[in-house]
């Protein structure tokens, strides 16, 4: 029972830091978090969470639609941090429901029986005016507003939005924040004989 109420404080002591990261950038967590005083942010958490689950099995993203893009890890290139291998879902592009996000990220490295770990959902929107100096159609989720707009991250993805949730993985910048400081990716020295080698230069 001790326990059980030293885990609530903690909930909620976690609960309130995240809500003063908004205010409080400076120290520590960057990152944007949903007021946890917002009841519909909460319950649509709450239901990302709970729709995403299966996911932790990779083979059952593939099942529903998932199809990996893009690179196994892509770096930060305005700073420090890292996101691994995006599953997306095309039907989902411009989804703006938390059951329903358009892409999965796994980890690059594979458990004993060769799968990924989940580690993200992201939700991605098309930019209407393909413009990188406005703004103006920026969505929101979560009470949260998306980043970017952006660049493509792979040939044919549009100039677009998109909103990050680590649920999967702890993410020391905060939840929502795109990039997660505590992932690097390898160097890229050339390693023969590995697959993401392999396809680069096959046909």
């Amino acid at each position: 029972m001790t326990v059980r109420s030293l885990r609530t404080l903690v909930t909620c002591a976690a609960a309130v830091s995240l809500g003063l990261t908004a205010v409080a950038p400076a120290h520590g967590v960057e990152g944007p978090a949903p007021d946890p005083h917002n009841a519909k942010a909460m319950r649509d958490m709450a239901t990302a969470i709970a729709a995403t689950a299966k996911y932790a099995d990779e083979r059952q993203a593939i099942r529903d639609g998932y199809v990996p893009k893009g690179e196994e890890c892509m770096t930060n290139p305005f700073g420090v941090g890292a996101m691994n291998y995006h599953y997306v879902k095309q039907a989902n592009w411009g989804s703006k429901d938390p059951a329903r996000p358009t892409a999965l990220l796994y980890s690059r490295e594979k458990d004993r029986n060769g799968r990924r770990r989940l580690e993200t959902v992201e939700w991605m929107s098309t930019d209407r005016d393909q413009d990188l100096k406005t703004a103006d159609d920026r969505p929101s989720m979560f009470g949260l507003p998306f980043d970017g707009p952006m660049p493509g991250h792979w040939a044919g993805m549009p100039k677009h939005y998109d909103l990050h949730m680590w649920a999967y993985k702890k993410n020391p910048a905060g939840r929502f924040h795109n990039w997660n400081p505590a992932l690097t990716c390898p160097k890229k020295a050339p390693t023969p004989g590995k697959p993401a080698a392999a396809h680069a230069h096959g046909h």
